[in-house]
């Protein structure tokens, strides 16, 4: 066995790569001496062709360490380090047809990740894959947050177990769902695990580019997990790539708490710097709109129901209101034709039409009534998972919000992907997301996509790509007769799907009994944790979701107005796995700082160390807490609000309520 190992810089991980008597390559990573990954081999298999998977010699290898700071124009943190030590090793085949595979290994305090390349050769032209068997064999049987690998959705609920009691086949018929296939008992990443030791372990992948989603399928007795591509049943493959090429990087996030993993940078800083040369035509922003009205059923994306939600009339209301309370967009949901005809038909090409507004929407008078009110009027392009039809219109839909000098697009892709035998996660739609965002560039658009292929950390490569949906949101509240989300969804949230990145959420409800409009739902959280979230739940974009009028006399709204949506720094500073978290984030060019905790059905008692502010300054602090009273089910709608005065030496106990949160804002 030929082993080669580098550690992290701080020589707590370490990665191995590993080369058997046969040829077969491997890997196995360790944290501070404890077995993290065991001996796990690596290699595809192909169509027609022999498996790269044995028969291998090592023909050089070459390390080397990487230290770059770069900067983010938009993010959680302003300034970001890549430093990791990195081995390249480059394998050839003993025998007929010679292939050339490199592998790349990198040891970042926090993580290890490892990629595939294949160069350019003569005797490999094409790749055409039919699954990648890339392993990963865990120790014992930790714990794990895990949801279904769905190739079309990622809207499940998690669930809590053991990795041996793992069965994602059983969510195959999940309520409220508009598209779901799970062919095999695997689940999507980040998968979040905590070993009987308490190491806590994420698994996910980075810069997904022109290949498919990797879940990992769940072998329950073995405790192996390995890697099960997103396929084409049209095509007959997962993947097909000309050389030279790579794979997305295979990530594993190591800490010895889940505030570790929530703080990673990793994921980031292995997605290449940005390609594009100016994005300040985004500016993270807060907003309101035209769409919670439609989920509780005050109103209609479609003309034909009476009940349109999208006329000029409402749009101009909603501006007024967002320009007199700091909010800085406006997004307007059912603007355009063919909402008649959007879901639950087969016959979905060319129903949409990205240009054409409903006769009583005057794009053009809203447009400039918003840009009069200092408001930026947010384009919708709902495209019933018809992408060539949302194709074939893309310029002309983009040059008509740049005609109104309109930055800000979101995109939805609801429904049965067309044409039929695609998915949402295969490499076919991975690269559509892509056509959209690079030709949105070109026109300065930034996108925010619904119903997307899950986070890699490519708004790095690409920062018009400034948020996505890829969980499930606030609207299952307002859903069905399921209950909507339980208590602890978004503590799990926080250290599961908030690891691939930011996540609009659309937080904010006031009015969380949803009466009279849904008099058999309910947000299950308090009105504190619906503030919470505005720091706990990244993204820069954030709504305020909720009716104006339920908005209006609120005291509690003003926190909505002050917090911050872009960051110098952010910190966890405390939180357990569905439990609770809290977070703390510094505004970026204010140095006011706000805090956000939430937790799940259990009070608690939090103690609050504020040591991260910096010394010697005394913070004017505004502090919304649950009520004495308070409660998810019985009353949500209980809050205290306080003055006080904080400085880097106060320390402070905070009671949660069942379901509560707590928010302060922390003002120079």
């Amino acid at each position: 066995m030929i082993a080669y190992r580098i550690h992290s810089p701080s020589g707590k991980l370490r990665v191995s790569f590993l080369l058997s008597p046969g040829g077969t390559p491997g890997y196995a990573v360790h944290y501070q001496g404890k077995i993290v990954v065991d001996s796990s081999s690596l290699g595809f298999t192909l169509k027609d062709a022999q498996p790269i998977k044995f028969d291998f010699e090592m023909i050089s290898s070459v390390e080397d360490t990487i230290n770059e700071p770069w900067q983010q124009p938009w993010g959680e943190q302003r300034s970001m380090l890549n430093r990791c030590r990195q081995l390249i090793v480059e394998l050839k085949e003993r025998e007929k047809p010679h292939r050339i595979m490199h592998l790349i290994f990198r040891a970042y305090d926090d993580a290890v990740a490892f990629r595939y390349e294949f160069p350019e050769q003569e005797n490999l032209t094409e790749m055409v894959i039919l699954e990648e068997n890339t392993r990963f064999q865990m120790r014992g049987n930790p714990t794990c947050w895990w949801a279904p690998g769905d190739w079309d959705i990622y809207e499940h609920l998690y669930t809590k177990s053991k990795l041996n009691q793992i069965n994602a086949i059983s969510k195959r018929d999940f309520p409220g769902l508009a598209q779901t296939y799970i062919p095999e008992n695997a689940v999507n990443t980040p998968l979040t695990m905590q070993t009987d030791d308490s190491l806590h372990i994420a698994i996910h992948e980075a810069a997904l580019f022109d290949y498919s989603d990797m879940t990992l399928k769940v072998d329950t007795t073995s405790g192996l997990l390995s890697s099960n591509l997103v396929g084409s049943d049209r095509l007959g493959y997962k993947v097909k790539r000309s050389l030279p090429f790579s794979t997305p990087w295979r990530v594993i996030l190591v800490s010895e708490n889940a505030a570790g993993l929530a703080d990673s940078k990793t994921i980031l800083n292995l997605n290449a710097p940005s390609k594009i040369a100016d994005v300040s035509y985004f500016t993270p922003k807060k907003y309101n709109g035209i769409w919670w009205d439609m989920h509780i059923g005050k109103n209609s994306w479609d003309k034909a129901s009476g009940k349109h939600g999208a006329t000029t009339e409402n749009a101009k209301k909603r501006i007024d209101f967002a320009a007199a309370n700091g909010l800085k967009g406006t997004l307007v949901e059912g603007w355009n034709t063919g909402w008649e005809r959007w879901i639950g038909f087969e016959d979905r090409e060319g129903v949409f039409d990205f240009v054409t507004p409903y006769d009583d929407y005057n794009l053009d008078e809203v447009a400039a009534y918003a840009k009069s009110k200092g408001v930026e009027l947010i384009m919708h392009h709902e495209t019933s998972s018809a992408p060539l039809t949302y194709e074939k219109q893309l310029d002309a839909a983009f040059a008509l919000m740049k005609k109104h000098d309109l930055h800000l697009v979101k995109t939805g892709y609801v429904g049965k992907i067309i044409p039929k035998g695609e998915y949402h996660h295969g490499q076919w739609m991975v690269n559509h997301y892509q056509k959209v965002i690079e030709t949105a560039a070109k026109y300065g658009v930034a996108v925010d996509a619904h119903e997307p292929i899950k986070g890699t950390g490519i708004e790095r490569t690409w920062p018009n790509f400034v948020s996505r949906e890829g969980n499930r949101g606030q609207e299952f509240n307002a859903w069905g007769s399921d209950g909507g989300n339980p208590p602890d969804h978004l503590p799990i949230v926080a250290f599961t799907r908030m690891l691939a990145g930011p996540f609009d959420f659309t937080p904010g409800v006031f009015n969380i009994s949803l009466k009279p409009w849904k008099p058999n739902n309910q947000v299950n959280t308090t009105l504190a944790q619906q503030l919470a979230l505005y720091v706990v739940i990244y993204s820069p974009i954030q709504m305020a979701c909720d009716l104006p009028e339920n908005y209006e006399g609120k005291p509690a709204f003003q926190f909505i107005r002050d917090v911050g949506v872009d960051w110098e720094k952010s910190i966890t500073l405390n939180g357990e796995v569905g439990e609770f978290i809290t977070k703390a984030r510094e505004e970026k060019g204010s140095g006011n700082w706000f805090l956000g905790s939430i937790t799940n059905e259990i009070a608690r008692d939090i103690e609050i160390d504020f040591s991260f502010l910096p010394k010697g300054v005394n913070f004017n602090a505004t502090i919304y807490m649950d009520g004495k009273d308070a409660h998810y089910k019985t009353y949500p709608t209980s809050i205290n609000i306080e003055k006080a005065s904080i400085n880097s030496d106060t320390k402070r106990v905070f009671h949660l309520a069942p379901g509560g949160g707590l928010a302060i804002s922390l003002m120079k």
